[in-house]
């Protein structure tokens, strides 16, 4: 058993798993470096080959539990036939949806389009450096999903003004998306991913009244789903209000919290394991700062199920040193 599965099956709090969102990535020379000749990021995501070395690479420089494959959760509508592209220094662009044309897609049709990913992850899993430690798949939630596919760029911008207008779209489009999610994860099991984090970065745009429909419901579904395959399920609904309500409707098998939130807080009101929490700004300071933050987060959940990362992605501009150092940290505490 994983020092990641004591923590989730066995409730084990002696035992300091540690990987890190976005660990395969831009604050990586090796990374870099691969980007620098490969300009669409979708095929790159799409060339199992380069994605699963890119899987790799944090794991040759520091002693993290997990690999998460390097895909991205904007696969599942390239997968329906909605065009995706990244432009630097502005994030995805989707084209325009049609459903007319993406009800026709099947599963044969996805599985042609996004087969590579499972190749990928084939390959990660079956790689001796990965002995004793997991293999993460991902998706992204229905509602952060449906937040792309229909706004067709990050809302970071803004949600479009008349994005609820059309009630029977939006509700086709989570059938379609809950159903192709589904496709997804089992494919990315069958080929060795041993865990599932579900992403829903943009969980906390929705007010209360509307978490059942586009939150509770959809993700609730899909881990039930995961949990049938006997997989351990992780939930990071990010900066949504009240993680305990999500916890106790949910009930995924983790909880991943961001930076947001007061970890002493959850700490009180959370049974379930808990991944996550420090905030990734903290690995911009020095040595001697990540090493007290995370040896607070550490002793904040020490008699608590925890796995150590972030409350969000590791920041391009991160140095590398500092992800060794706040491992290290991890790894040297008793």
């Amino acid at each position: 058993m994983t020092p990641i599965e004591k923590v989730i099956r066995k409730n084990d709090t002696n035992v300091n798993p540690i990987w890190i969102m976005r660990q395969a990535g831009r604050y990586l020379p090796e990374f870099r470096e691969i980007r620098s000749k490969n300009n669409d990021f979708i095929k790159l995501c799409l060339n199992e080959n380069l994605s699963s070395e890119i899987t790799l690479q944090p794991l040759k420089r520091f002693n993290l539990d997990a690999a998460i494959i390097f895909s991205d959760i904007l696969i599942l509508p390239y997968g329906l036939g909605q065009k995706v592209k990244f432009e630097k220094n502005f994030g995805p662009k989707l084209d325009k949806l049609n459903l007319n044309e993406m009800v026709k897609v099947d599963e044969i049709d996805f599985i042609e389009r996004v087969h590579r990913v499972y190749k990928a992850i084939n390959k990660v899993s079956s790689n001796i450096i990965l002995k004793e430690k997991n293999t993460i798949g991902f998706v992204g939630a229905p509602w952060t999903l449906l937040v792309y596919m229909i706004n067709q760029q990050s809302p970071k911008k803004e949600l479009k003004k008349d994005f609820f207008k059309d009630n029977f779209l939006i509700n086709r489009i989570l059938q379609i998306i809950e159903k192709f999610l589904k496709i997804h994860i089992k494919h990315q099991i069958d080929n060795g991913a041993n865990i599932i984090q579900i992403f829903d970065s943009w969980a906390g745009l929705l007010n209360e009244k509307d978490l059942p429909n586009y939150i509770y419901t959809p993700t609730l579904n899909l881990v039930n789903y995961v949990k049938s395959l006997n997989i351990p399920v992780v939930c990071f609904p990010r900066e949504i209000k009240n993680y305990k309500e999500f916890c106790e409707i949910v009930n995924p098998d983790v909880i991943n919290i961001d930076y947001n939130v007061d970890p002493k807080e959850i700490v009180k009101n959370i049974k379930i394991p808990i991944q996550g929490g420090l905030d990734p700004k903290i690995l911009l300071t020095d040595i001697n700062n990540v090493k007290k933050e995370t040896t607070r987060y550490l002793e904040i959940f020490k008699d608590h199920p925890y796995i150590f990362n972030l409350g969000h992605g590791v920041l391009p501009e991160t140095n590398p040193e500092m992800v060794k150092n706040l491992v290290q940290t991890v790894k040297e505490y008793k």
